[in-house]
Parts: C-alpha cells; sequence; structure tokens
C-alpha cells in the first residue's frame, strides 16, 4: 500500500459505522486528528490543488468511498500528503486503533 492509499482507507476506517462502543471514542478521537491534519494540507492548495476542490472531494468521500476514492487519491498526492510525516503517523494510528478492536470494515478494505 502507497502512502496515499494510507490515508484513504484509514479516513474511510474512521468514518465507518458499526463498532462497539468500547473502541469508537479512541478511533474518533484519532479520525478526527487524521481528517483535520489532511484538511490543512488540502486547504493549502499546493502543486495545482485548489483548496475548495480538495476539501469538496475529502467530504464526499466520506459520504461515498467507493465513488471518490480516485479522486481523493489524486488530490491527496497532487498536495503532497505522502511527505507529510504528521499525517502518515494519525492514519498509521487509526489502522492500528481498528486492527485493535478485531473488525474488519469493508470500506477499509482495498484490493
Amino acid at each position: 500500500m502507497i502512502e496515499v492509499e494510507l490515508v484513504a482507507t484509514a479516513l474511510a476506517t474512521g468514518a465507518a459505522a458499526g463498532r462497539p462502543d468500547t473502541s469508537r471514542g479512541v478511533i474518533d478521537d484519532l479520525h478526527v486528528a487524521l481528517r483535520e491534519g489532511v484538511r490543512r494540507r488540502l486547504s493549502g492548495g499546493g502543486n495545482g490543488v485548489r483548496g475548495g476542490y480538495g476539501i469538496r472531494v475529502l467530504d464526499a468521500y466520506e459520504t461515498d468511498p467507493d465513488v471518490w476514492w480516485t479522486r481523493l487519491l489524486q488530490v491527496l498526492t497532487a498536495s503532497g500528503t505522502e511527505r507529510d510525516e504528521e499525517i502518515l503517523t494519525a492514519a498509521r494510528a487509526v489502522l492500528r486503533a481498528d486492527r485493535r478492536t478485531g473488525i474488519i470494515t469493508e470500506d477499509a478494505v482495498r484490493s
């Protein structure tokens, strides 16, 4: 999995429903931190990605990851997300916390 796919998968995992209440709070907190980091990165509008467009794609992705997967990868790549260690660390934390719950959501698994 490349870095932008890692971030996109973590965003989908954090937004997914169906977790037990005991794990939901931790994953929600980690997801919020990841999402805010990505929003900050996208709002910068670097490398030809207009901030408003990138944020709209991010918001749309969380409502329908299957439809917006490719576009999100494009804006994450264009904004340099794969080089942002803070975002990558947050994405890994979301996925680790989700793995600890023992639940794998269909939205989080990509082939």
